[in-house]
């Protein structure tokens, strides 16, 4: 997996095995965590349940699954496929606080507001919640759905839990009691891909799909506020083969001023950007369509609000765009991207082989049977072999009846 944070002035990429920090303004050695000569699980400790086909720690990749930023920027944590939690902080300089060890194989992860919990969703449907003011605490487990988890998200006053799941559902459930579900957010017709409550818009959510459309809702009660199909908004004219084939949104994020919503596809090198529209009700429009010069891997915004977009490109993999006279502009001259990119090239090799490996959503888009019209086939099928045979059969016993009537004569 390939993502790009930003951990205050730090800019954070991961690929493979490996954590890279590169600080944006000061001449720092960057600080680079490989999963792969991490702390090894001690061969005694058994999961509780493992539900991953009976793999074990020893036959983990150390590939790097999630990875997320506290709200304050000042701490990090990343799961990988050998089932390792490890909890950083990175100021005033990078620290491993703790390594732990989760249950099963982990999809996503997210920071409370507060920062003194660090909620783990993983790919059988639970939501673990592990302590970062005990750092040493096993995980607590705090709800369970039926289905894989792709996202897990929370709102900004800590009281609700919002998690999205392979069968197209947002569940809106209590933090405290997790049992206790607020509402559902439903309306998607694949997996939900993304979740984001945008800065300054603690009452919204942002939801992404594989069914090609950004959704916005007003989750305490699950309404819907507004729908996006992301194909409809292409600049070009597409046929209709493409647009049967719908893209899936893998990155939704805001801005810190909440002024800008950014929004990436998979394997479409274009980045879509909403604004917000302050006429009457607010609502999200969309502002512009950025195309670039290939299909980006992961974005996110700096501080100063600035989009930061990792492309797969080993010419030039990384770039800054920043919103200038109403549009957005490519910052190729910006000292902070040449110290970042410079700092990339020793990586690149490894995260170019992992891009080439990195099929997050292909097997998890539903294949449709229509069973309800091959069955009506197959029965008029029958019907008419009934029709048939019946015929036959009265035509045959006419004949005898004749026969019969010629012989009496």
């Amino acid at each position: 997996m390939v993502t790009v944070s930003f951990c205050g002035e730090w800019f954070i990429f991961t690929c493979d095995k490996k954590l890279v920090a590169v600080h944006t303004t000061q001449a720092r050695e960057p600080f680079v965590f490989d999963c792969s000569t991490a702390e090894k699980k001690p061969k005694h400790t058994k999961d509780e349940n493992n539900s991953d086909g009976g793999a074990s720690e020893e036959t983990g990749s150390d590939k790097v699954l999630a990875f997320t930023v506290s709200p304050s920027g000042k701490l990090v944590a990343l799961t990988d496929d050998t089932k390792r939690l490890v909890l950083f902080r990175c100021e005033p300089s990078w620290q491993c606080i703790s390594i732990r060890w989760v249950v099963r194989r982990s999809t996503s992860l997210m920071f409370s507001q507060s920062e003194d919990e660090l909620l783990v969703a993983d790919k059988s449907g639970d939501v673990y919640s592990f302590s970062v003011v005990d750092p040493q605490r096993e995980g607590e487990l705090k709800m369970g759905h039926l289905s894989m988890l792709l996202a897990v998200s929370m709102s900004p006053d800590n009281k609700y839990m919002i998690t999205a799941d392979r069968d197209e559902k947002i569940r809106v459930s209590h933090l405290r009691s997790p049992y206790n579900i607020q509402s559902f957010c439903l309306g998607h017709q694949q997996f939900v891909s993304a979740l984001l409550v945008p800065s300054g818009h603690p009452h919204w959510l942002l939801s992404g799909s594989g069914d090609g459309t950004m959704k916005l809702w007003e989750y305490e009660s699950g309404r819907q506020l507004q729908s996006w199909d992301l194909t409809d908004l292409e600049e070009t004219a597409n046929s209709e083969a493409d647009k049967q084939k719908k893209p899936t949104v893998c990155c939704i994020t805001s801005s810190p001023d909440a002024r800008h919503v950014a929004v990436q596809c998979e394997r479409v090198s274009t980045v879509q950007f909403f604004s917000l529209d302050h006429e009457g009700e607010e609502k999200l429009v969309p502002h512009s369509r950025l195309s670039l010069p290939h299909c980006p891997l992961d974005m996110t915004f700096d501080l100063e609000g600035r989009l930061w977009v990792l492309m797969d490109s080993s010419d030039g993999p990384l770039q800054i765009y920043t919103h200038r006279q109403d549009s957005w502009k490519c910052d190729a001259e910006s000292p902070e991207l040449h110290r970042v990119t410079e700092a990339l090239k020793p990586h690149w090799e490894t995260l170019e082989a992992s891009t080439r490996t990195d099929n997050r959503f292909e097997h998890l888009h539903k294949v449709g049977f229509d069973n309800v019209t091959v069955y009506l086939q197959k029965k008029q099928q029958r019907l008419e072999e009934q029709r048939l045979k019946r015929g036959m059969t009265q035509k045959a016993n006419g004949n005898k009846k004749a026969k019969k009537t010629t012989s009496s004569t």
